[in-house]
Parts: structure tokens; sequence; C-alpha cells
């Protein structure tokens, strides 16, 4: 392997660790942030938070994931590797996922949630699992 394609694999590791880290705490956020009272000082500052997590960590991890993913995919000749494309049904259900985080995050931003505590703590668990399923067809490769 070539040092440029081991610095592009570091490379989507770091942003799959910053990702996931934001797909944790986001709805973390939003089951502390239904109990503040709107308008508080704590729910604008639930507001900048999730904002700043979204814009700053999230997003830009997002594009870094598939920037370095789609390259490793082609250094590697991957493309022809079945569990590939059942990892990228699992990272496309992730990315929408975070696009519905997004939708909440603003919802949330503009006073107008819909979803209760226990909703977020829920759907807190979905990043976990599409996590395992990615990293076991990574790992494993069983296809």
């Amino acid at each position: 392997m070539d040092q440029l394609y081991l610095w592009i694999k570091a490379l989507h590791i770091i942003s799959v660790i910053a990702l996931m880290a934001g797909m944790f705490y986001l709805p973390r956020l939003f089951v502390y942030h239904v109990t503040a009272e709107k308008g508080s000082v704590q729910s604008e500052t639930f507001k900048v938070m999730e904002r700043k997590l979204d814009v700053i960590i999230m997003r830009p991890a997002l594009v870094l994931v598939y920037a370095t993913g789609i390259t490793l995919a082609i250094k590697a000749d991957f493309f022809k590797a079945a569990w590939l494309n059942w990892k990228f049904l699992l990272v496309l259900l992730l990315t929408g996922l975070y696009l519905y985080l997004v939708g909440a995050r603003l919802r949330f931003a503009a006073d107008r949630n819909i979803h209760s505590a226990r909703f977020y703590r829920i759907l807190n668990e979905a990043p976990t699992l599409l996590l395992i399923g990615i990293v076991l067809l990574v790992v494993l490769k069983p296809f």
C-alpha cells in the first residue's frame, strides 16, 4: 500500500469517528432540549450547541467520510465487492438519519419541536445499530 492510501484511510477513520460522535450526541442534546422552556436561556444555549455540533463538526465530517470513502474504494478496487454495496446502503441510511436530525435541529431552532424526549432517546439508538453493521461489514467482509 502506498503512503497516500494510508493517509486517506486515516482521514476516513478520523472523519467517521467525528461524525459518529455527533450522531450520538445530537439526539442526546434533543432529549434535554425538550425539557427546556421555549425562549429560556437554557433553550437558547441548546440551540447554539446543536447548530455548532452540526455545522462545525458533523457536516464537514460527513463530507470527508464520503470523499475519503469513495477515494479508498476506487484506489482499492472495492466496487466489485458485495460487502461494499451493503456498507454503502447502511451509510446512505446513516446519511438519511443525519438529514432527519438536521430537520429536527431546525425545528428546535424555530421552537417547533414535535417529539418527546422518549422519541429522541429511542432515536439515539439508531446510529449505534448502523455503526455496528458498517463495522462488521468492513472488518469481516462477509460477501
